[in-house]
């Protein structure tokens, strides 16, 4: 496939597909369509959505790569975050023979979406998701494959292995994907974004948003990944990426950096204010190590939701963590 043929997407080779879902920027969110030959014409799997307003990216692309929405077998959730699952049940109203693959507690909330949505509504307000993520699509249950550590996902003969990997939250899974040796990893890899690469390579940052950040947790999950010895991280936000041993050691470092933070500020008062101020000095400083040359501004300008997000799952975690 020619990457001028893609008006949303970008051909990665091996049938793996970005899509940018167009969620908050360009270059900040990612679908990814993975195709197999079978004798009936290719197999899809979409792995994450993105938003509601992300669909008809999804679609386009579908179209773009020559195919039909009856031959998506398998829509992959990494976990049900809106970012990454809000446009699920829209998108399977296209899709007449996908299956959706979520971890057993994510299940209820795409049957019934209602929690889901009262959550986002108490933390941005009902105008700010309306605008963000539409009306969140119930889907019914026999359509709802529910998927463990290690469950075999069977794409026209391409095999997908489901990996468990709480600790951003703990109904998050990842993809590893044996032809391609890479891990489709949602948040549990963290956030890089292609701004911020240097000659160095990417650089990326933990992904600590609400409610069920866990380091320790978190720590386990990244190991279970490196075992794998994967060749390339396919992240959520944003993109394909490696080398993996460089990025594993510099989360291993940030994440140490961050949990010491939290640590020293856990009975501050206005917590989340120094919350904030310390992450964004723990990046920059990193960012200057890493040898980017960006201004402190635009920095913080290109890290400003996520310094909020991750600071507010922050507290969640040195308070009690919601339960999903």
């Amino acid at each position: 496939m020619n990457n001028g043929s893609l008006r949303y997407g970008i051909d990665l080779g091996n049938k793996v597909v970005l899509v940018d879902t167009g969620f908050v920027r360009p270059q900040f969110d990612a679908a990814y369509i993975i195709s197999q030959r079978a004798p009936s014409g290719d197999r899809l799997a979409i792995i994450d959505t993105g938003t509601n307003f992300s669909v008809p990216r999804i679609l386009a692309t579908i179209k773009d790569l020559g195919c039909h929405y009856e031959q998506v077998s398998y829509i992959i959730l990494t976990h049900v975050h809106l970012d990454h699952a809000g446009g699920a049940g829209l998108l399977m109203q296209y899709c007449p023979n996908a299956k959706l693959v979520v971890h057993p507690r994510g299940v209820r909330h795409m049957i019934d979406p209602r929690a889901l949505r009262a959550s986002a509504v108490s933390a941005y307000g009902e105008s700010q998701v309306n605008q963000d993520y539409g009306k969140l699509v119930p889907i019914h249950p026999k359509k709802i494959l529910e998927v463990g550590d290690g469950t075999l996902i069977n794409l026209a003969g391409r095999i997908l292995t489901i990996l468990e990997t709480p600790g951003h939250a703990k109904h998050h899974i990842c993809i590893w994907d044996e032809l391609t040796q890479g891990v489709f990893t949602g948040d549990t890899f963290g956030l890089s974004y292609r701004e911020l690469d240097t000659s160095q390579g990417p650089f990326i940052l933990p992904a600590t948003t609400p409610s069920q950040f866990d380091p320790k947790a978190l720590r386990m999950s990244l190991k279970k990944i490196m075992a794998l010895r994967p060749d390339c991280l396919y992240l959520t936000h944003f993109g394909r990426v490696g080398p993996v041993a460089r990025m594993y050691e510099g989360m291993l470092k940030m994440l140490d950096e961050v949990e010491s933070l939290g640590k020293k500020l856990k009975t501050a008062e206005s917590r989340h204010d120094f919350l904030k101020e310390g992450l964004l000095n723990i990046y920059l400083q990193a960012l200057r190590n890493h040898g980017s040359q960006l201004g402190d501004f635009k920095i913080q300008e290109l890290l400003e939701l996520d310094i909020e997000q991750n600071a507010l799952g922050m507290g969640s975690w040195m308070g009690k963590p919601l339960e999903i």
